[in-house]
């Protein structure tokens, strides 16, 4: 079910005058001002939000808060069908003692979040160039996991394709079908070099706007506002779970990664959904200061000063820097970074064993230690809920090493994990990779 809601505008980290529909800002995926979209403004949902129970569909709450971004560019029937395209799957959420919850985002066919994201994406897009016309092309680097997720999102779909930049020999998850010179709609290319080299390919493309326009080029990745904006649905449906059970604060607990599932749980926050807080565990670039504030590193660079958000390795923290812009002082309310060690990650993920016969991760295992550890004066009362992005099966070696067992992979994450050979030229110049996606068009 979708509520009719006033739409939601974008505007960019850098230049506050800005203001786009939804599409245009999905489609663009990058301001030309150098910043990244963000939302100019949220909905008080509060009303909405407290009427949700166990009851309510995932897909009712994505539904909700779909039209909410896109009410005056489609109807409520488009929203409605933008997710149930998207979400054949859905979050879990376990209760695992009085005080503590799993929030399992591993339902997606490679087990990854970010099969949530990617999913939406990929139907938003279908949905709206289908009403519009026109096409769209991702132009991504992958080492395996970002490609597979979009092979299984993308297959059957008429007006979108993607160019996926791999470092050779990590291809994976792919089948022939498809292959755009099979009638799919993948163009998968093998580098002669690293990451690096295929992450300063995908740079040396985005320089260029005119080619970028001409060729209908955008990202997969959590740079395009439409891949993070999904991950904000998590946080709602968490909510409508534990909302009868829980009568304190609620903390969610999470491993930092490129800070995209704090940036969605906030703007859910924005939203007036109750939460009290992110525990992360603390990296360089988050930090504490030497009385136990957050720190990000690169506030101390005036924006005019940084280069342009970089296209192929996603970082929101410039849009975190943007939610607490006009009150610095309430980061500290609500982000607690906390330094954990080794020692105490295999500590934390033997733990989750012992006591709820819970294979964890790396990642949640970390996130487990933070919450552990404090960080966050919220008192013995406070909820947490714990977040599980990826399946323990993908980190078998880490569980097996901390726990003694190993846990078993679903079929449809082995068959993500297939190394794929596909057959084509290595390249190595950016003149090369902009003639394939020249030939897309």
């Amino acid at each position: 079910m979708c509520y009719t809601l006033r739409t939601m505008k974008f505007t960019s980290t850098r230049n506050k005058s800005l203001s786009v529909g939804i599409t245009q800002a999905v489609l663009e995926c990058l301001p030309e001002d150098g910043g990244m979209y963000i939302p100019c403004e949220t909905e008080d949902l509060r009303r909405w939000l407290l009427y949700t129970d166990e009851d309510t569909s995932f897909n009712s709450i994505a539904g909700s808060l779909t039209s909410a971004f896109i009410k005056d560019e489609f109807s409520p029937i488009i929203c409605e069908t933008i997710v149930t395209r998207a979400f054949p799957f859905s979050p879990e959420i376990k209760q695992l003692d009085e005080k503590l919850f799993l929030l399992e985002l591993t339902h997606g066919p490679t087990g990854l979040h970010r099969d949530f994201g990617i999913s939406y994406l990929v139907s938003f897009l279908e949905t709206t160039l289908q009403l519009k016309g026109g096409h769209a092309v991702f132009l991504d680097m992958s080492t395996g996991e970002l490609g597979a997720s979009l092979a299984v999102a993308m297959r059957g779909k008429k007006n979108i394709k993607a160019v996926i930049v791999y470092p050779a020999g990590t291809v994976r998850g792919l089948e022939e079908s498809d292959l755009v010179w099979n009638g799919g709609n993948i163009y998968p290319i093998e580098v002669e070099g690293t990451a690096d080299d295929c992450n300063a390919l995908v740079r040396s493309v985005f320089k260029d706007s005119a080619f970028v326009r001409a060729n209908c080029l955008t990202l997969a990745n959590t740079v395009n506002i439409g891949r993070l904006l999904p991950q904000a649905f998590f946080y709602p449906f968490a909510f409508s779970r534990i909302k009868n059970k829980v009568h304190s604060d609620i903390i969610y607990a999470l491993a930092a990664g490129n800070y995209s599932n704090v940036v969605a749980g906030l703007y859910a926050w924005q939203f007036a959904l109750p939460l009290n807080g992110f525990v992360i565990p603390a990296k360089q670039a988050l930090a504490v200061d030497s009385v136990g504030n957050p720190l990000i590193l690169d506030s101390l660079v005036p924006l005019g000063e940084r280069d342009s958000a970089d296209p192929s390795q996603a970082s929101n923290l410039e849009r975190l820097e943007d939610i607490f812009s006009t009150n610095q002082l309430m980061m500290r309310h609500f982000i607690f970074p906390v330094p954990v060690t080794e020692k105490q990650v295999e500590a934390a993920a033997k733990e989750l064993f012992v006591k709820y016969g819970l294979y964890a991760d790396m990642h949640t295992a970390r996130a487990y230690a933070a919450a552990k550890s404090g960080g966050a004066d919220r008192g013995d009362e406070a909820a947490t809920v714990l977040i599980e992005r990826d399946h323990p099966s993908l980190s078998a070696e880490f569980v097996r090493r901390t726990v003694g067992e190993t846990p078993e992979m679903p079929e449809s994450i082995k068959k993500s994990l297939q190394p794929f050979g596909a057959g084509i030229p290595k390249i190595k110049t950016v003149e090369e990779l902009r003639k394939i996606i020249s030939s897309l068009s």
